[in-house]
């Protein structure tokens, strides 16, 4: 074969250092062009983490037994032989930024799985990176410069085979600079200044909400095809709201950065509340920041639990009343109450609470699905008793679970302690309590209550929720924090604007872990609600930028994105399935081949 001439980039000499040019033969290996490429600089280290990038192509060459014929490249084709691992700006939850070398050839759910193997986080398939929103910086911030940690010197291998030393990875145990980073990972964070929210970008519409979804990577593609660029900054957040088997013993890092990225989306009105529940999310944070001063860290003193179901069913609080007159109660409502169970079970039903504990109101409401829109229904509860028995039902249902099903009591005791923690105490608390000039209450609510309130309005009421709170430890408190967020009704629904095959007007659909909602944008309404498990396929059209699904029963519906690229709500979709298929027996094994099967679309690996 005739020899051609290759010319080839090399990062590490500079960028004004010439290409270094190769004599090669189409039949040549891309292994061979790296050995010649690394004779030719004459410097002598380790090479082993650099490959190829083909410019135009916007590719990696990493099949090194493959020849340059195979990979089409002739004498025009632009390569830069560089490291893949780089440094990179990553926002966590919690608001620190670490600089750490980050994979810039794998696919970025790989990339992810690297990083959460840094930092010990265990089920890395449940958060994602993406691109943060634009600080917008005011003169006199100018001077105001972030502090970032470094970690670009903890070596790759100690990543790809971490081992724990005293409960955390060995690498942060080398020096008391890496330890306090770890400090900073899996301790909770201070209430944040009542500027300091107020300054940060809070979403005022479901419109708002869509456009961040339209920031999360592709999960297919590597950092490099994205324009991600070395240094640059990205944000890990948990991106899949189903969080699996959580374990305080071995999740520290990871439950103190779900629970950072909870309270922000309460602190920021990602996600609606009552004014009952801002209070006990106040008081919760109180005594977590309270708690976290004298434990410093989450630690369980219990065995290693199951799961979060398990977790939480350590933590109930026991409530009076014998389980005999429960099920008498139960009994004499239960033709209504199947009623309900049959239309959740079968017609994909959203459920959420309506209760008001000063006034002693237990209603359930139903959105009930139908042809001209949502039917809405409610469900009146003579008492908290009664309440407690229907709403585990009605959950229990809305995951397409009997009353037969072993969870149904810890849902109901879980309702129970929820409730008792919205009781009020009025009186109750001691002077000390009363007297504690230490609670900036503005750092604990969103900013509508600081318009609202003073803070020495709210004191009284976050103190009087503290009080049903104050005998938690910090896991526990942390724990109950998580569970009342989760069963807020909107909880876990990424919004995405989009267009509905023949409709003329942008609407908003909700992804959430096991179904998709239809909302009205002049209102705000539930139109629609499908599931999952009633979903018999879904695919692209990439030339036409449209999503088709087909559920049971021939109903299809077919839309395109308008915030967001069809990609990213292909994967959030396949990604809640994947999510669906993990289990106890494997949870060691992440299947990574079928996350990109369901996610991947045209692109799968």
């Amino acid at each position: 074969m005739a020899a051609w001439d290759l010319s080839v980039t090399v990062e590490d000499l500079g960028p004004d250092t010439p290409p270094v040019t190769l004599s090669v033969t189409s039949d040549l290996h891309v292994g061979g062009v790296i050995l010649k490429l690394v004779e030719k600089t004459q410097i002598k280290r380790d090479w082993s983490d650099h490959a190829l990038w083909w410019e135009q192509k916007q590719r990696w060459l990493l099949r090194t037994a493959w020849t340059l014929e195979k990979y089409g490249i002739h004498a025009d084709a632009r390569l830069v032989f560089m490291p893949q691992h780089k440094p990179l700006k990553l926002g966590l939850p919690n608001g620190i930024t670490l600089r750490l070398r980050a994979c810039f050839s794998n696919p970025v759910f790989q990339t992810v799985i690297g990083i959460c193997r840094m930092l010990n986080i265990r089920h890395p398939e449940e958060l994602s990176l993406l691109r943060p929103l634009e600080e917008k910086k005011k003169k006199k911030d100018k001077d105001s410069t972030v502090e970032i940690y470094d970690l670009t010197e903890v070596p790759l291998s100690s990543v790809s085979r971490p081992c724990l030393y005293n409960g955390m990875p060995a690498h942060f145990a080398d020096s008391p600079q890496m330890e306090a980073i770890y400090k900073m990972l899996s301790v909770t964070q201070p209430p944040p200044a009542p500027e300091v929210i107020a300054k940060q970008y809070r979403p005022a519409s479901v419109v708002d909400k869509a456009h961040i979804n339209g920031r999360w990577l592709d999960s297919s593609r590597c950092l490099m095809q994205q324009g991600i660029q070395e240094n640059d900054k990205l944000w890990l957040r948990f991106k899949y709201f189903a969080f699996y088997d959580i374990e305080p013993k071995y999740d520290v890092v990871r439950l103190t950065q779900l629970y950072e990225q909870a309270r922000w989306a309460i602190l920021l009105e990602d996600i609606d509340c009552t004014e009952e529940e801002m209070m006990l999310f106040g008081a919760l944070q109180y005594h977590i920041s309270k708690v976290s001063q004298s434990e410093p860290q989450l630690l369980s003193s219990s065995a290693a639990m199951d799961d979060l179901e398990s977790a939480l069913q350590s933590l109930e609080v026991k409530m009076e009343g014998e389980s005999s007159s429960a099920s008498e109660m139960l009994r004499c409502h239960i033709s209504v109450l199947n009623v309900a169970l049959i239309f959740i079970l079968h017609t994909g039903c959203e459920v959420a609470p309506d209760v008001n504990m000063a006034a002693q109101k237990f209603l359930i409401r139903l959105l009930i699905p139908a042809p001209e829109g949502m039917n809405e229904v409610y469900l009146r509860c003579e008492n908290e008793q009664q309440y407690a028995q229907w709403m585990a039902a009605c959950r229990l249902a809305s995951k397409g679970k009997s009353l037969a099903d072993s969870s149904y009591q810890s849902e109901i005791q879980s309702i129970h302690s929820f409730l008792a923690m919205q009781k009020t105490n009025s009186g109750s608390h001691g002077n000390a309590a009363a007297s504690d000039e230490s609670i900036n209450t503005h750092s604990l609510v969103s900013p509508r209550y600081h318009k609202k309130y003073k803070a020495k309005q709210l004191t009284p009421r976050i103190l009087d929720a503290y009080q049903n709170v104050a005998q938690f430890s910090l896991t526990e408190a942390v724990m109950r924090f998580l569970q009342i967020w989760q069963a807020l009704p909107d909880f876990g629904l990424s919004y995405v604007v989009v267009r509905f095959k023949g409709s003329r007007k942008d609407e908003v659909l909700g992804i959430a872990p096991n179904r998709l909602i239809r909302i009205d944008l002049g209102v705000g309404d539930v139109v629609k609600t499908w599931r999952y498990n009633n979903m018999k396929q879904w695919n692209v059209n990439w030339d036409i930028k449209q999503m088709a699904i087909e559920f049971e029963g021939n109903v299809n519906i077919a839309f395109s994105c308008v915030t967001a690229d069809c990609k990213i709500v292909h994967e959030f979709i396949g990604g809640y399935i994947f999510m669906s298929t993990r289990s106890r027996e494997k949870s060691d094994t992440l299947n990574e081949e079928l996350f990109h099967k369901l996610t991947g679309g045209h692109e799968a690996l």
